[in-house]
């Protein structure tokens, strides 16, 4: 079979670089696998939930600006997707414009991740320039046209596969600027002997480093209420790597806890953290079980 990937496009943005990557890796085990851009990371988790693709990339952590919501809140609201593997992919952005020079330019466009990773760059050498958000790097490119007075933050990549000249390169604020991607797909599919499952396998080798991402809700906004799951981890001696709120969107002030822990979910031992953290807990999702891959 072909696996199909969805990922934030068009080409050219940081997502797609990530998932060229991801398809790079199922080929090296004879996969084939095709690419379809969608215009949100919302309709790319949206299309893998419908089935009209096998799998999503998508971006969920920056190492900069932090982790990115729509992923969190969408992951949360779905309830039905599965993280099978995840990608660190170093970001460099560059400022691209047919302006000759930063006196011409008015207006910067970028999605706010990257608007934010330059921050310190923009305030330096831009510092009166109207910034304004796009859905994607690559969507900002499309501001250009014949406009000198107009620039775009993008990768190396986009400016070449749209002929666009690249006025200043690198412009982010930190060196070592890299993101976080999950490749995920819906619990209870299928995906036959595809590489993927080859893939996936590689968690239970010696030596590999696994996380499991899941998130909860409390019982009460009372004194200790997050202490008491948290201490189930803490007792055991399982690392959490990450941990985060986000509003429940219910109403003001109640949240749901999003955490990262060193351990596969499949042992037994984290089987029995996961069943004594229910008894903490309001509701409780386990995303899914998984090892890091760095491209480049």
């Amino acid at each position: 079979m072909t696996i199909s990937i969805a990922h934030l496009g068009p080409a050219g943005t940081y997502t797609e670089m990530a998932a060229v990557a991801f398809s790079k890796k199922l080929s090296q085990f004879g996969q084939k696998s095709i690419l379809y851009p969608y215009p949100s990371i919302a309709q790319t988790l949206w299309a893998v939930s419908q089935e009209q693709v096998n799998l999503a990339v998508v971006p969920v952590e920056n190492s900069i600006e932090g982790s990115v919501t729509i992923t969190l809140d969408k992951l949360w609201q779905l309830d039905i997707l599965e993280i099978q593997t995840a990608l660190v992919l170093p970001i460099s952005h560059g400022l691209i414009s047919l302006a000759k020079s930063f006196e011409e330019i008015k207006i910067v466009y970028s999605h706010p991740q990257a608007l934010a990773q330059c921050q310190g760059w923009l305030e330096k050498f831009l510092p009166q320039v109207k910034q304004t958000p796009a859905n994607s790097t690559t969507e900002a490119l499309e501001h250009l046209e014949q406009d000198y007075s107009i620039a775009a933050i993008a990768s190396q990549r986009a400016a070449e596969l749209y002929k666009l000249p690249i006025l200043a390169y690198p412009i982010n604020d930190y060196p070592d600027n890299c993101t976080r991607f999950w490749v995920l797909k819906k619990r209870c599919t299928e995906m036959g002997n595809s590489a993927l499952k080859l893939i996936i396998d590689t968690i239970d080798q010696p030596g590999n480093l696994v996380f499991t991402s899941l998130g909860f809700t409390v019982p009460a906004n009372e004194p200790g209420a997050l202490v008491k799951p948290l201490q189930v981890f803490a007792k055991r001696k399982i690392n959490m790597s990450r941990i985060e709120s986000r509003p429940t969107k219910l109403f003001l002030g109640d949240y749901l806890f999003f955490i990262d822990i060193e351990a596969n979910s499949n042992h037994n031992y984290v089987k029995a953290t996961i069943e004594e953290l229910k008894t903490y807990t309001q509701t409780l999702k386990i995303f899914g079980s998984y090892i890091l891959m760095t491209i480049s």
